[in-house]
């Protein structure tokens, strides 16, 4: 049997006809810049995230470094950044002009460790960049307690974690994003809710933010030919924003099942020794962009389940400090040793909605050989 990674080509089989029509409705129109679907998703993904604003741009990335741009961040600031994430996040801050500082994550979470942070602050350091990884929110609580108390910016990349839901107090729940100010979304085809092609969002509560990266995303522009500020070109395209007006109401849908598959994993894998599987912090909602898990010996691991059609990849195996783009900040082996160790463990088993039980009862079987070595593979 072959479990690939993910399998786009079911949403896409299931949504063909509705998707035909929104791309049929843009071409009719004409509008493929900044278009009428565009200005409708805006409104309607920020209300799933229980924002006031969203301002659709070219990709995740875009998001991130538009949002630290309108925050006034750049060259002699520092911006604080998980040390294990995918690369964009640092990068975004590195083209403010600004110095990323890494700080190592939460072994249970593979979020920022918050306590961690407190060492990492000095007077040049000017915001937080909580990367909600997998799915997983990470401290939100504690981290705006401790932007309160530093007078510090805090820009959520939940480009991981559409849907997420968070504890913020009481009983109240707020889906991540819509938390610190501003909140950033990527949607690359993969993610939970992905387009056909690069896309993002960012979302915020605060009118001049939402103002400013209005023109920021579309070359600082305030009429046709008058330009205001120096900005970009990073526009969500209309086509793009009209299918994922499509795929946007079913992403509760889609979350729930990626939630049941994990479960099922879960019951699978939990009795297998050795086998570290992910942890949801408490109040939290985890919606498996990623499900992870961690094994000694990975690399043998993942040969093994490659030879056996069982499609897992790695998300991430090189932490930031240790990216040759990054050697000139001077981080060496050994500074960010939670970070390191999860980076030398973590496998990304196969998910993706409507995921069969017999594909994941596959997957943990061979899982379960690999580890345990019940059925040895030669190597070679």
């Amino acid at each position: 049997m072959n479990i690939p990674f993910s399998d786009l080509g079911i949403i896409h089989k299931k949504l063909k006809i509705p998707i035909s029509k929104a791309i049929e409705r843009v071409i009719t129109r004409g509008d493929f810049i900044l278009g009428e679907d565009v200005r409708l998703f805006e409104q309607e993904f920020a209300q799933f995230c229980n924002a006031r604003y969203g301002i659709g741009v070219s990709s995740g990335t875009a998001a991130l470094f538009l949002a630290l741009v309108s925050l006034g961040i750049g060259p002699g600031d520092e911006v604080i950044v998980p040390d294990f994430t995918f690369i964009a996040t640092a990068l975004a801050v590195t083209y403010t002009g600004a110095k990323p500082v890494f700080v190592d994550i939460d072994e249970a979470t593979y979020t920022l460790d918050v306590e961690k942070i407190k060492k990492a602050l000095t007077n040049k350091t000017k915001a937080i960049i909580p990367v909600h990884l997998y799915g997983q929110p990470a401290a939100m609580r504690q981290i705006m307690k401790l932007a309160k108390e530093y007078n510090l910016k805090v820009v959520e990349d939940a480009a991981q974690a559409h849907g997420a839901l968070y504890q913020v107090s009481g009983n109240q729940r707020k889906p991540v994003g819509a938390i610190g100010d501003i909140g950033c979304f990527s949607f690359y085809p993969s993610k939970n809710l992905g387009c056909f092609g690069d896309g993002g969002m960012l979302v915020t509560n605060d009118e001049a933010l939402y103002r400013s990266l209005l023109i920021l995303r579309d070359c600082g522009r305030v009429s046709k030919y008058e330009h205001a500020v120096l900005g970009y070109n990073s526009r969500l395209d209309t086509l793009q924003a009209a299918l994922l007006r499509e795929k946007l109401k079913h992403l509760n849908a889609w979350n729930r099942s990626r939630q049941k598959a994990a479960l099922c994993y879960d019951a699978g894998l939990r009795d297998i020794p050795g086998v570290v599987i992910p942890w949801v912090a408490d109040k939290s909602t985890h919606v498996y962009h990623v499900y992870a898990i961690r094994v000694k010996n990975r690399d043998s691991v993942v040969k093994r389940l490659h030879k056996k059609g069982v499609g897992v990849i790695v998300h991430y195996p090189i932490p930031l400090h240790l990216q040759k783009v990054y050697a000139s900040l001077g981080y060496k082996i050994g500074d960010f040793p939670v970070s390191e160790k999860v980076s030398s463990e973590i496998i990304s088993l196969p998910l993706f909605p409507f995921m069969k039980v017999s594909q994941i009862t596959y997957v943990v079987q061979q899982l379960r050989d690999a580890v345990v070595g019940i059925s040895p593979i030669k190597e070679g």
